[in-house]
């Protein structure tokens, strides 16, 4: 990709906006923006009995209360594992005998150059939640297909956790 005029817009506390010229082909030098994002990390914890622990938190964003698999962003130079057992921790209080990995998604590459990690967190045992301090979190622990259908039904709307069921369905630990 050649780029030319690259400029930061905006430096905030979670991402940063660049803007720059990009060639595209025969078609010559567009402008485009992009939103700079550090990544992230979302894992899905599964019981053995087939249930898995998803949270409710607000997300201001979109002016909603959303139902979603424990996440959060990556640390500079923290190996994604790593932050996937640190966000299980803080926000659920559990802790996974194994993470592993169920690939990455980018949630919306036209803008965003974020990348998520997404793991399947079994052998799980109870700990302290620990979340951050202006965090609001509930668990809720429900079977994965019911959790499935309602990732299909939309009752559940958020990308990385459609992402996490979809991978995790027909896997036990």
């Amino acid at each position: 990709m050649e780029t030319r005029n690259r400029t930061i817009l905006f430096e905030g506390l979670v991402v940063d906006i660049e803007q720059m010229e990009v060639r595209i082909g025969e078609k010559g030098w567009h402008t485009y923006q992009v939103v700079r994002h550090p990544g992230g990390v979302a894992v899905l914890p599964l019981h053995d009995d087939g249930t898995v622990t998803l949270i409710r938190q607000l997300r201001p964003a979109v002016d909603a209360v959303m139902l979603e698999a424990p996440a959060g962003r990556l640390d500079p130079g923290e190996e994604p594992a790593g932050c996937g057992a640190r966000e299980l921790a803080e926000e659920t209080g559990l802790a996974a005998h194994r993470l592993d990995s169920l690939g990455v998604l980018h949630s919306s590459p036209g803008v965003f150059d974020e990348v998520i990690h997404l793991f399947l967190a079994t052998g799980l045992t109870e700990t302290e939640a620990t979340p951050e301090a202006y965090e609001d979190i509930e668990t809720v622990r429900l079977p994965l297909a019911e959790a499935v259908l309602m990732a299909q039904d939309g009752r559940i709307s958020d990308g990385k956790t459609i992402a996490l069921l979809l991978r995790a369905m027909g896997r036990r630990p």
